[in-house]
C-alpha cells in the first residue's frame, strides 16, 4: 500500500503529517521523500545516513566527424536541446528531457552518449527500522521528475523485501512534481487548513487529482481558524475528513522543536494511529469500488 501525502500549497503541515504516520503506522514502512527540491522529512524522522546515490540523466553527444547536419535531430527535439546552425551543432544538456529521440533517428549514429548530474538519492533508517530515502536536486536543475522517477523505483525495491507500506512526502501544489509524486499512490491525502488560501489551493489539488481515479482523504490542519468552506466543500464532494490537527501554540511549539506530532501526548498518538487505520480502510474501499 502506498500513500502518497499532498497539498495544494506549501505550509499546510504535509511533511508534519507524513512524519506522523511515518511514526505510527501498524506494520513495515519505507518513508519517502519526494518533494526533491525541498526535502524536510529527514528533519522530524531523523535517520542515519547509510548511504548517498548519484542520479544522473543521459544527454547527446555528438561526434561531428559523423555528423552531416541533416538537422534530423534538431527536428525531433520539442525542447531545442540540440541544434544545427549551418556547419555547427549545438548541445544544451540543462534543456534536455533524456528521452533518447535525437540518438534514435540520426542516420549517421553521430549522436552517442553523456550524462548530468541531477541529484542524490540518501538512504538511510530511523529509529531503527523505518527505512527512508530521500531525493535531493541538484541545485540548478530545473527538472525534478527525472530524479523523482529513480526515487520511486528505489522505494519499490526497498518495499518489496520486506512487504512494506510507503507513506511518500509529496511536493505542494499541482505541477509536474505533485502529479508525478501521487501517481503510484493506493490513497491520497491532502492535507489543508480552513483559510481562503488553503480552501482556494486544497479546490485546485482536488480538481487535478480527482482524474487519476485515486481514493482521497482530507486532514485539516490548524482547524478552529479561519472558516467553514473547507468543510462544505469536502460535504459536497464526498470527501472525509479523518482527522484534524487543532490550532493550539502547543503543537507549533512541538513542530518548530524538529519533533513529530504523533508523540507531543497520548491523545495526539491515538488520534494518528487512528488516521493510519482510516487510510488503509480509505484505500481497500478505493480497490473494491
Amino acid at each position: 500500500m502506498i500513500v502518497a501525502v499532498a497539498s495544494g500549497k506549501g505550509g499546510t503541515g504535509k511533511t508534519t503529517v507524513a512524519a506522523s504516520l511515518a511514526a505510527k503506522w501498524p506494520g513495515p514502512l519505507v518513508a519517502v521523500d519526494l518533494d526533491v527540491e525541498e526535502p524536510n522529512l529527514h528533519l522530524f524522522l531523523k535517520p542515519k545516513l547509510s548511504g548517498i546515490e548519484t542520479v544522473t540523466l543521459e544527454v547527446p553527444d555528438v561526434d561531428e566527424e559523423k555528423c552531416t547536419y541533416c538537422r534530423k535531430c534538431a527536428e525531433l527535439c520539442q525542447f531545442k536541446a540540440i541544434s544545427v546552425m549551418g556547419r555547427a551543432i549545438l548541445t544544451f544538456p540543462e534543456m534536455c528531457h533524456g528521452c533518447g529521440g535525437c540518438m534514435a533517428v540520426c542516420p549517421e549514429g553521430a549522436i552517442g552518449v553523456t550524462t548530468r548530474e541531477l541529484g542524490v538519492v540518501e538512504r538511510g533508517v530511523a529509529r531503527g527500522f523505518i527505512p527512508c530515502l530521500t531525493g535531493r536536486l541538484r541545485i540548478g536543475e530545473a527538472m525534478s521528475p527525472p530524479l523523482m522517477r529513480h526515487v520511486r523505483a528505489a522505494m519499490v525495491r526497498e518495499a518489496a523485501p520486506i512487504e512494506a507500506d510507503i507513506v511518500i512526502d509529496a511536493p505542494p501544489g499541482v505541477s509536474c512534481p505533485a502529479m508525478s509524486a501521487v501517481t503510484d499512490s493506493d490513497v491520497i491525502v491532502l492535507v489543508t487548513e480552513p483559510t481562503p488560501f488553503g480552501f482556494y489551493d486544497f479546490s485546485l489539488a482536488v480538481e487535478a487529482f480527482t482524474p487519476l481515479g485515486k481514493p482521497m482523504a482530507v486532514v485539516v490542519n490548524r482547524a478552529g481558524l479561519g472558516d467553514g468552506r473547507v468543510y462544505e466543500y469536502c460535504r459536497e464532494r464526498g470527501l472525509p475528513i479523518v482527522t484534524e490537527i487543532p490550532y493550539r501554540r502547543d503543537i507549533a511549539e512541538h513542530y518548530s522543536r524538529g519533533l513529530v506530532l504523533a508523540e507531543l501526548d497520548g491523545a495526539m498518538g491515538e488520534r494518528f494511529a487512528a488516521l493510519c487505520r482510516a487510510l488503509k480502510q480509505r484505500a481497500e474501499e478505493g480497490v473494491h469500488a
